[in-house]
């Protein structure tokens, strides 16, 4: 993985209100001023979010889909123009490298990443060509990603085009997909999302258009809160270097259990089948009393342990202060939590944080903490499906840490 992202700030910086993010979504807006509004606008479908710090890695040549089979956890050779899918580059030991978002227009495959993956994954791909019949190419430069709950298609200006959409097929079961959280009602089901691939100098054109139709702009924090509730894995906030699929649910969507042989398959095929996952998603309800939220990497602790960390952290709309968390597998099910965090988000205590943690200050920073109730994600048995009932973990659509 590539720790460094490249340099960017988004043209909508500066719109009025506009507050820069930080972390995976550095470079675009965390919001325009009223967060909380924002994300009722994207929910409603009358909202678009900047997301144009994405990186975008093109495969072209009549071998891409075979080749990119090959090398990744998913079968692709049957995607048609228009489809959307997603997959994982994991290493040998099966841990995820990159995630990227799929689709292909007919000629070229194209590869939605995180700022910080787009470098990496187009420099390996291009280790991996050998004698086939493909190119590789990050674009990231000259593509740009706005993001909705709705497709856009038809109301984008036609002096935008070309214009092509990934839709998330989160939490749908692929084919040769699995799920793991067993749930009649997957709040995932509520959340249609849909990424617009467009010419990067035409991202303002493309905004001002949706916006005399009475479109607003949203900051990535209201996606945060948006995808946090649907329990969607994200690279980069849900992942570390020891991330395996399992842990994030991530078989449903992401990995083709009946493929031929890929880079970490068997890790894959391991613990699915005869193992468990050292670790799971969970979703925290906070206590909201605090008017605060945790910052990524907070410690989730039980009986003043530290038994998992907090990924990610938002405000939701409807739902008050939520998060995402992987835990250690053994912690149980119904057990109460707390998060604690030395740095609350937006606090001026961030230099102190640095000092203390340097060992370069006497004075540690004050820890807040949340009371944190879970909705288990990945249940602590899954995996081992051999001889168990088919379809036992599979619940049908209803709707940077270190352990």
């Amino acid at each position: 993985m590539t720790d460094t992202a490249p340099s960017y700030s988004s043209v909508l910086l500066h719109r009025h209100g506009a507050v820069t993010a930080e972390a995976l979504d550095e470079g675009v807006a965390a919001h325009y001023g009223d967060p909380v509004h924002e994300q009722r606008a994207l929910a409603r479908g009358r909202a678009v979010v900047d997301q144009s710090q994405r990186g975008v890695v093109t495969v072209s040549g009549p071998d891409r889909l075979s080749w990119l089979t090959t090398l990744s956890s998913q079968v692709l050779t049957g995607l048609t123009p228009g489809d959307s899918t997603e997959t994982l580059f994991l290493s040998i030991q099966g841990r995820v490298e990159f995630a990227p978002h799929v689709l292909d227009d007919g000629q070229t495959t194209w590869l939605i990443t995180e700022a910080r993956e787009a470098a990496g994954l187009a420099d390996w791909l291009t280790t991996m060509r050998f004698a086939l019949r493909v190119e590789i190419e990050d674009v990231s430069d000259r593509w740009a990603v706005l993001a909705a709950t709705r497709d856009l298609r038809e109301v984008l200006p036609a002096e935008t085009d070309p214009v092509l959409v990934w839709h998330d097929p989160w939490p749908d079961v692929g084919v040769g997909g699995h799920a793991y959280a067993v749930t009649e009602d997957h709040p995932g089901a509520a959340r249609s999302w849909y990424e617009h691939l467009l010419p990067l100098a035409s991202l303002e054109t493309a905004v001002a258009g949706l916006e005399e139709q009475g479109y607003t702009l949203a900051g990535s924090w209201a996606a945060e809160a948006l995808r946090i509730e649907a329990w969607r894995p994200r690279w980069g906030a849900d992942t570390d270097e020891k991330t395996i699929p399992h842990e994030l649910d991530w078989m449903r969507t992401a990995v083709h259990l009946a493929k031929g042989c890929y880079k970490g398959q068997e890790t894959v095929a391991r613990v699915h089948n005869l193992g468990h996952p050292p670790r799971r998603l969970t979703f925290l309800d906070l206590d909201g009393s605090q008017h605060t939220l945790p910052g990524p990497g907070a410690t989730v602790e039980l009986n003043g342990k530290v038994v998992g960390r907090v990924t990610a952290a938002q405000l939701h709309h409807e739902a008050g202060p939520i998060a995402l968390a992987v835990l250690k597998r053994s912690v149980a099910p119904d057990a109460v939590l707390t998060v604690r965090d030395a740095v609350v988000q937006g606090s001026d205590d961030a230099a102190a944080a640095d000092d203390a943690a340097n060992g370069t200050s006497a004075d540690a920073p004050a820890t807040e903490q949340w009371a944190a109730a879970q909705t288990v994600v990945v249940p602590p048995d899954a995996g081992s499906v051999v001889g168990r009932t088919q379809g036992l973990m599979r619940g049908p659509r209803g709707g940077g840490m270190r352990l």
